[in-house]
């Protein structure tokens, strides 16, 4: 949605596909696994544990990484979600404990909180109003607390952005976007009697912060890599603002994004969900579900205990890299820089919490495809309960099973990579199947979604069928998918746990004994050589299913966490060979350019998995005409 300017029409413009209530919506199959072993590992306990959280400024404590105070807010964010996706009363009653004391602790001016009026930024009050948001939508009977602080808090920040006060700094300026969700959700949903005053405040966080549209233009976008640039961008450059991954992520709600930190996938993912959701553009869609299924579970050691804090295409090994800045990478406190151990937990409850959608009066959409049950009742005052059963992104079919109190309306988000697809709908009441099919049956041009008729009760086949595709990554070297689903060279891995050598572990200690045995740093090395170039020629895709199950049927169960290292069921041979190919400042170096590269080693068979399931790889691969080379 976005504001109208407040010399014109005082309107908010309507969602494309209007959000679902969080808790409608649970997962089943893969995700509920996943959400499982987030709520079992590092996200679930960082409650119990870790100081930042456990020990924060904003409970009374002594802990924080960062004058903005984040560390809280970006917790709640993810956790509400996580809580009552799985609705799960132990991770619901820390979320309640958190929301009790902030509440309790609310100062008398409105501020929410613990700075001093001296001291105070308002970005940090973003995502704790986004937690705070879904805790209403997901409990309703937390309304009678949290709106009034709410309202007395936007009536404060109104003040202060009309004093230009606490709206300084660019965090703030860059992230807005995330604030104004929440006061596009009060306006709509509980408006009071404050409905110009949430406009208006929309508006002077609009007016007062930085321009994302200006950036993104042909005379100011920076298009070249950003370590060629010259002078260096620090972080005093005029353009840092924008090109910091996180806060791209973030501020592509105002209309942007790069993979690097784990806060960025994570930030991505709701973003690209919001905007199919405003503006409906299917690309936006098939992003989030590229983040969901690539960038987001590269970033975690498989039991979710630990993650890495950076993760780059090309990354054969993940150690402690020394020097004038040192860096530390993977690990289960502070990996480099606390804020992604705080913020990361919001990623997959967020995905499932969007997954499904409503369309119109009596529509209900899937919007990012995944293995969830949803319980709705649509405006039109039909109630419907639907599950998805599925192996998918791993299986290629989508089986739906629902009921529903009157006749509805499904409609089934198409990938863009999905080259044919066959529907076949099947009613309780005795009349013969429905079947559709790419050759007549077509999408809507701008959603991607296809609309199925049906009646209260029955099943519904969804099948869809791709082939390997590759994506030009410049210097003759390639990316390689197969559905959602991006493939990387297995160069296998040695995982070494560690203790606790973080820089932030003295700034933060750990109370022994509390520590959970789960819990290490780690170092993971590859195994096989990574420096191959391909014959994209030779590129061949296989599965490990069964034929019972190839499809993703509701029979089929996949492995349990399937982001282990060769747990995804398919993987991609080719042809390539080791050519010579340095490192640079501990990675990989550019590849050689097309004509330098010549084979050191034999001609050999390389095999390829699901980037996710790789916490070291190699993703932009050098290509080679291997034929051409024998000549």
């Amino acid at each position: 949605m976005s504001v109208s300017p407040l010399t014109g029409n005082l309107s908010l413009n309507p969602f494309t596909f209007a959000p679902l209530a969080l808790g409608s919506i649970k997962p089943l199959g893969w995700l509920q696994d996943q959400m499982q072993l987030m709520s079992d590992g590092l996200a679930g306990h960082e409650h119990d544990f870790y100081p930042i959280v456990s020990d924060s400024r904003w409970l009374g404590g002594q802990s924080e990484y960062s004058g903005l105070n984040e560390g809280i807010p970006y917790w709640l964010n993810g956790l509400v979600p996580l809580a009552y996706g799985l609705n799960n009363d132990r991770l619901k009653s820390q979320t309640g404990q958190v929301v009790d004391y902030i509440l309790d602790h609310q100062q008398s001016d409105g501020w929410l909180g613990p700075e001093v009026p001296a001291n105070r930024d308002i970005w940090g009050r973003f995502p704790l109003c986004l937690g705070l948001m879904q805790l209403v939508e997901a409990e309703p009977s937390t309304a009678s607390r949290v709106l009034p602080a709410l309202y007395e808090f936007v009536s404060l920040m109104h003040k202060m952005l009309a004093k230009n006060v606490g709206y300084e700094q660019f965090w703030g300026r860059v992230r807005y976007p995330d604030m104004i969700i929440t006061l596009q959700w009060l306006y709509e949903k509980h408006p009071g009697n404050s409905s110009y005053r949430l406009l208006e405040t929309m508006s002077l966080l609009n007016q007062k912060g930085l321009r994302w549209a200006d950036y993104y233009t042909q005379g100011e976008f920076i298009f070249k890599d950003l370590d060629t640039v010259r002078p260096p961008i620090t972080d005093r450059s005029p353009v840092f603002p924008y090109v910091h991954a996180v806060n791209a992520a973030q501020g592509m709600k105002a209309g942007a994004a790069i993979y690097s930190e784990l806060c960025t996938a994570v930030e991505t993912m709701y973003s690209l969900s919001y905007l199919y959701q405003t503006l409906g553009d299917w690309q936006f869609a098939d992003g989030c579900e590229r983040a969901a299924f690539n960038a987001l579970p590269v970033m975690f050691t498989t039991d979710l205990w630990a993650h890495q804090y950076l993760v780059v295409p090309n990354q054969p090994f993940t150690y402690p890299l020394a020097g004038p800045n040192p860096f530390w990478n993977t690990g289960f406190q502070t990996p480099n820089y606390p804020c992604c151990t705080v913020n990361m937990p919001q990623g997959l409850p967020k995905f499932l919490s969007n997954s499904f959608v409503q369309v119109g009066n009596n529509g209900l959409g899937h919007a990012l495809l995944s293995p969830a049950r949803v319980e709705t009742t649509l405006p039109s005052g039909n109630h419907v309960s639907l599950s998805c059963n599925t192996t998918y992104p791993f299986g290629d079919t989508l089986y739906y099973t629902f009921t529903a109190s009157a006749p509805f309306i499904l409609n089934l988000r198409v990938p863009a990579w999905a080259m044919l697809y066959e529907i076949i709908a099947s009613s309780n009441d005795g009349s013969s199947p429905k079947t559709y099919d790419s050759s007549w049956f077509l999408p809507d041009p701008h959603t991607g979604m296809l609309s199925i008729d049906l009646l209260r009760t029955g099943t519904v086949e969804y099948k869809l069928h791709t082939s390997i595709r590759t994506e030009d990554r410049g210097n003759s070297t390639i990316s390689i998918y197969h559905g959602a689903l991006l493939y990387a060279l297995d160069v296998g891995y040695s995982d070494t746990t560690i203790s606790d050598t973080t820089s932030d572990a003295k700034q933060y200690p750990l109370r022994q004994g509390r520590i959970p045995p789960q819990a290490h740093d780690h170092i993971i090395i590859n195994t096989k050589p990574w420096n191959f170039a391909i014959d994209p020629s030779t590129l061949a895709y296989h599965s490990n299913h069964t034929s019972s199950s190839t499809d993703g049927s509701i029979g089929a169960t996949l492995p349990n966490p399937i982001w282990a290292y060769e747990a995804p069921p398919s993987y991609i041979t080719a042809q390539g060979c080791q050519i010579g190919w340095g490192i640079e400042k501990g990675l990989p170096a550019r590849p050689p350019l097309e004509g330098e590269r010549k084979c050191i080693g034999k001609v050999t068979e390389v095999v390829l998995r699901p980037y996710g399931s790789l916490k070291v790889h190699m993703a932009v691969l050098p290509t080679m005409d291997l034929e051409k080379g024998k000549e």
